[in-house]
């Protein structure tokens, strides 16, 4: 089944990419809010 698979990617590898690329961005972007959401909200960091 692995081997099937492995064929599938090597010929149509977009299938993989682009999904994988929109959850990286994704995930990068929630750090980013995140880090700005604590910036705003935490007390401690306020100078």
């Amino acid at each position: 089944m692995i081997s099937v698979g492995r064929k599938f990617l090597m010929d149509q590898w977009w299938y993989a990419t682009f999904p994988g690329l929109f959850i990286l961005v994704t995930v990068i972007g929630f750090n980013i809010f995140g880090d700005a959401l604590r910036d705003v909200l935490d007390p401690r960091i306020r100078r």
